[in-house]
């Protein structure tokens, strides 16, 4: 019998029996371990793409509790692409502006989208179900259009044997076991994956000795839609840090650091919780917990995120400490990256090694949030004495000084790595911007008639500023899309000439299905984009 761990927020996909019981294994081309957001966005876009794929969740939706609730930029916009990110917008909390205390003195406040032209904020807060939620949505409107998806709950992978060209899934399910192959297994099943378990594979990295706890607590409140973190606050026994700001629905989320040695069974327990928010808001605050937990911060990750046939996204090939929002964000840029890549291998465009490219690139990213995370949990958790006069010494510096604000760190917020010097990048000869620097994903910005991303899509696009572009319609079957704009009439703020042109008159970008940059000139011709495009999907020139 399939083992219930969790109760259900919302039933997305309730369990039907399949019927493969019984029967001679099929094979798929794909099949995805896990329906939370990572696994449901790569089967969106695979999908989307014309690829079949199949999504075993060992539930029958997603489980209750906020988890992950902010949702930066780069991936409001991967969800947009999807068809999903409008939804969350419109659902999630809008928010820009951050501000950092050190007991009661507020030290300084920071913006994290301080320009405008662009299609999506900074960053959402939205509830880890909703989100995913508004995912299979997406699925169930693309499956309407024959998109080829399927999603079976209450399926869960008790056993996997990798072979040279296919992988052996037995499951089991209320009605009984079953077994299937893959010719692609992709692993999205969590921090604690049993896919990664079954094939012994290591999960190497730090766990940091300290415990947070987690309050969810419904209330009518006027504080701004801010996210407030204080060091040291000044609440009673709230701990080395908090954290405060607002999700949907009424609902605060609160953070407090409560320290290595806890009892966590007592700290859990209501009474103490109450006792901790009614420092922080007030005795006779009305208020209700509607979900509380305790984490511990972790950074570790897998050697390699491709095996054979199986590859790992999202948690269950890295792991973060939560501030700084890197988790859930980081594992969407996961499936963003693979998710093409795999399409391409998959209908024979591109050979199996481009594969190897989603291991390079994606623990690219991954060492820089574990980077990131560290140093936040090293700044939240002075280690000694010293460090600690240090920490607060720049605090106090930061009240006044702007040269010390850098150096503060409640948890760099998530944004998309650029994929520098990496092997999928073609030439940069064009002496633009460095934001829009080869291997750096695309800066959104508005035209006479919506935005630039909208126009991008998610195929490899040639995007002509200025010039003609190129002939070429396709690379070895591979399908190339053009887009001509002029600066003085596609242009109405400057914000596309600033982001991608700087002082130059002209120029032609190479951009890859993920939106990242492939190569970028002052001038080219056909020759140029075949040989980027084919040094963009593992061919070399």
């Amino acid at each position: 019998m399939v083992d219930v761990r969790y109760d259900i927020a919302f039933k997305l996909y309730p369990y039907e029996k399949v019927a493969a019981i019984g029967a001679a294994p099929l094979r798929h081309p794909v099949v995805i371990i896990g329906g939370g957001p990572v696994g449901m966005a790569a089967a969106l876009d695979l999908g989307r793409k014309g690829t079949p794929v199949l999504v075993l969740d060992d539930h029958e939706g997603v489980g209750q509790g906020s988890r992950a609730i902010c949702f930066a930029k780069r991936t409001l916009e991967i969800c947009d692409r999807l068809g999903a990110g409008q939804a969350m917008v419109d659902k999630g909390v809008v928010w820009n502006v951050g501000k950092v205390f050190h007991g009661d003195q507020k030290v300084f406040e920071f913006n994290l989208q301080p320009e405008d032209g662009h299609k999506a904020p900074a960053f959402i807060n939205l509830q880890q179900p909703y989100f995913e939620k508004f995912l299979v949505d997406a699925v169930r409107e693309a499956q309407s259009e024959g998109c080829p998806i399927e999603i079976r709950g209450q399926n869960a992978v008790t056993g996997i044997t990798v072979h040279e060209d296919f992988v052996s899934v037995e499951i089991d399910t209320p009605d009984g076991p079953y077994q299937l192959e893959a010719e692609w297994l992709i692993a999205c099943d969590g921090a604690r994956s049993p896919t990664r378990d079954m094939l012994g594979l290591r999960f190497d990295g730090r766990v940091f000795e300290d415990n947070f706890l987690i309050a969810d607590v419904k209330m009518t409140a006027d504080f701004p839609t801010e996210r407030w973190f204080w060091f040291e606050p000044p609440f009673k026994d709230s701990g080395a840090s908090a954290l405060l700001h607002k999700q949907p629905d009424d609902i605060w989320r609160i953070d407090f650091q409560l320290g290595w040695d806890i009892d966590r069974a007592k700290e859990l327990k209501p009474e103490n919780i109450r006792a901790r928010v009614d420092a922080m808001l007030g005795e006779g605050a009305d208020y209700a917990l509607e979900w509380t937990s305790i984490y511990t911060f972790q950074c570790r990750r897998m050697e390699s995120f491709r095996h054979g046939r199986v590859l790992f996204a999202g948690d269950s090939a890295h792991q973060v400490s939560p501030f700084g929002a890197r988790g859930a964000n980081s594992g969407v840029q996961d499936a963003d990256n693979l998710a093409w890549k795999l399409d391409l291998v998959v209908k024979g465009l591109a050979p199996e090694s481009l594969l190897d490219s989603y291991s390079e690139e994606r623990v690219h990213g991954a060492d820089e949030n574990i980077l990131n995370s560290t140093r936040a949990t090293d700044f939240l958790t002075p280690k000694t004495a010293i460090s600690k006069v240090f920490r607060n010494a720049v605090l106090e510096l930061a009240q006044k000084h702007a040269f010390a604000r850098p150096l503060v760190n409640s948890g760099r917020l998530s944004v998309p790595c650029a994929y520098d010097g990496l092997s999928l990048n073609g030439p940069d000869e064009l002496n633009g911007p460095a934001r829009s620097r080869v291997g750096a994903s695309c800066a959104d910005a508005p035209m006479a008639d919506g935005f630039l991303l909208e126009q991008l899509g998610g195929d490899f696009t040639v995007l002509a500023l200025n010039t003609a572009p190129p002939d070429v319609a396709d690379v070895d079957g591979i399908a190339v899309r053009t887009i001509r704009l002029d600066t003085r009439r596609d242009d109405p703020t400057g914000a596309l000439a600033a982001r991608y042109l700087g002082d130059e008159p002209c120029g032609v970008y190479l951009i890859r299905p993920d939106q990242h940059v492939v190569a970028r000139w002052a001038v080219a011709d056909a020759a140029d984009i075949k040989a980027a495009v084919r040094t963009a999907t593992g061919r070399g020139v």
